[in-house]
């Protein structure tokens, strides 16, 4: 009986031994140099919902492109409006993942310490990690939404050795999904359910602010933490007013309290980053990019790949951490910001489209860096870069964080949309567009763009052969609209959101992304011999189109010696050429 009773004891204090530790976030039980697998995360969330109020977890509808759903946690409390919303995205390159260990971490801290717990022994985070005054009534100041792992299908495929340039974790998940595709080149074209996924859960959320976690490519230095804020110049500006004169500088000044000097993400790929760097053009189909068409303040966390994962995560932490104090402390002004901003999109009459560096608006950064210098290869035997950490530096480097847009469109009242192309209704009606079925046949005196050039690259990118450098000219014609066709009004929330993907001229828009590709192939031609009788009889009764012919033969000696290239000629300007061959499907409604 007495060693019956003493096993049972053990059982139980095994038992409650077990259940405390889970209670705790991996990272904290783990080596410092390991990641949870996507099980273990789910777990990890579902035990803290068994166990602690204010958390939620919603994974229903919420599809990728294998058999897993993309699980979003809810840490709410009370009346969740009049609040910020925080959304914070991990494991889109899950080869990248100390932002789902970071993360797992932070929901622990905050749902244990504003539940009135101690938190247990943090092993790996130093002490000037202030653990609990954030924590106790965050909570009343903005609802906080995270997605653990957003590629939950890479995320499935773990190994050692596809981050070959990476230091640590012993193992992780795949950069690619389940179809090959980058997430992060997604956010627009929208052919992954994860995709199509995530911009559901961001029109649900309408977040305030969205945080992407990723680790870093490209040169050796002595920075952890390095980030990408939401370019200054795309956003509207009261956001952006608000985000680089305010929210940047309370960040960096809290990174440096807690030991991780930031800068601006390191895009110096052609030369070693001592000699500066502009910052990373983030277009729509990457996620900040994507945020921004929202007015919504946004970060992507590059912390650096050459630094032990431990230092990683507690970067990642530390960043997550001053976002959410940052927060806490300008919910007000925040809130109030975006409205402003929200109001003032809805005015606007003018779009910039397409945006190149402004290289005469130069500032200086403090950067931590090590000498870069050259020897001899031991592959090649050719000289090769390296970057000696026995020589660091501190020395203010030239950064150039402005661009200037290279093409402005005007917002015309609506854009109307034939349901041939109900492909891009269905995306605009993801990500929260007003679309509106006509009922009856009309006619409507409209602007239609002709596709006069473009540029194609030779090799799929992303699984498309995208388009760029799209020149058009408009003409004002009267078409017909039947009923099932669709008018998209401009005087909505996410008007910038349509017109970037709806003017071709943008770099992602729908056209760019091969959406009309069908428009650049003529459906109807001629036989020579057959319309030589016709196009002769087409001169003679149309002397304004002999003149025009005559007067190219005089200017281009080519056209003068090709007779296919004259026929041609008569044939494009005679009412036999094909009105749809380069015509843009898409309407502009100017009045």
């Amino acid at each position: 009986m007495k060693k019956l009773l003493i096993t049972t004891l053990f059982v139980i204090v095994l038992k409650i031994t077990s259940y405390c530790q889970l209670l705790q976030a991996p990272f904290f039980l783990s080596n410092g140099n390991q990641t949870p697998t996507y099980t273990n995360v789910v777990e990890f969330y579902s035990l803290l919902k068994n166990n602690y109020p204010n958390i939620q977890i919603e994974s229903k509808s919420y599809y990728t492109d294998v058999a897993e759903n993309i699980v979003l946690i809810k840490l709410t409390k009370g009346n969740t409006t009049g609040k910020v919303n925080v959304l914070i995205n991990n494991g889109i390159h899950p080869g990248e993942p100390e932002g789902i260990d970071a993360s797992m971490v932070l929901v622990h801290n905050l749902l244990a310490i504003s539940t009135g717990n101690k938190l247990p022994k943090q092993k790996y985070f130093n002490e000037t990690y202030p653990n609990s005054s954030l924590f106790v009534d965050i909570l009343d100041y903005m609802n906080i939404y995270i997605i653990p792992v957003y590629n939950v299908d890479g995320a499935l495929r773990r190994n050692s050795s596809s981050r070959a340039n990476q230091n640590g974790p012993e193992e992780y998940g795949f950069r690619g999904n389940a179809r090959n595709l980058d997430l992060n080149r997604d956010f627009i074209k929208l052919d992954t359910r994860n995709a199509q996924t995530f911009v559901k859960i961001f029109n649900e959320v309408k977040p305030h602010v969205f945080i992407d976690t990723h680790t870093s490519n490209g040169a050796d230095y002595q920075h952890i933490v390095t980030y990408i804020a939401t370019q200054r110049n795309k956003l509207q500006s009261t956001i952006s007013n608000y985000q680089y004169n305010s929210f940047i500088p309370q960040l960096n000044q809290q990174l440096s309290a807690y030991k991780f000097d930031a800068v601006p993400y390191v895009n110096a790929w052609s030369n070693t980053p001592d000699s500066g760097w502009s910052a990373f053009y983030e277009s729509p189909r990457f996620a900040t990019g994507y945020s921004t068409l929202f007015n919504t303040i946004g970060f992507t966390l590059e912390t650096h790949m050459l630094k032990n994962y431990k230092q990683r995560v507690e970067g990642s932490y530390a960043f997550l951490f001053s976002c959410l104090e940052i927060i806490k402390k300008d919910a007000a002004t925040i809130i109030a910001t975006k409205q402003k901003a929200d109001k003032e999109v809805l005015v606007q009459k003018d779009f910039n489209l397409n945006w190149r560096l402004d290289s005469s608006q130069l500032k200086y950064i403090d950067f931590k860096g090590y000498e870069a210098a050259y020897k001899k290869s031991d592959v090649s035997g050719l000289d090769r870069l390296y970057y000696d950490r026995k020589k660091s530096f501190t020395k203010k480097v030239k950064y150039y964080e402005h661009y200037k847009p290279t093409s402005t469109v005007q917002k015309p009242i609506a854009y109307l949309i034939p349901h041939a192309w109900k492909e891009v209704v269905d995306r605009l009606k993801l990500n929260g567009v007003e679309v509106v079925s006509i009922n009856n046949d009309t006619a409507f005196l409209v602007n239609i763009y002709y596709i006069d050039d473009y540029k194609t690259v030779q090799k799929p990118y992303e699984g498309h052969y995208l388009h760029s450098n799209v020149k058009v000219h408009a003409e004002e014609q009267k078409i017909n609209i039947s009923a099932g066709d669709y008018i998209v009004y401009t005087n909505q929330a996410a008007c910038r959101f349509i017109i970037e993907t709806l003017e071709p001229q943008a770099i992602d828009s729908y056209f760019n992304w091969n959406f009309f590709d069908e428009i650049l192939a003529q459906k109807e031609y001629f036989s020579d011999y057959v319309f030589e009788d016709t196009a002769a009889e087409l001169l003679r009764n149309n002397p304004n189109l002999k003149e025009k012919l005559e007067k190219k033969k005089v200017e281009d000696k080519n056209f003068a010696a090709s007779a296919a290239l004259q026929l041609d000629f008569v044939y494009r300007n005679s009412s036999y050429f094909e009105k749809s061959y380069l015509r843009y499907p898409i309407y502009r409604l100017e009045k």
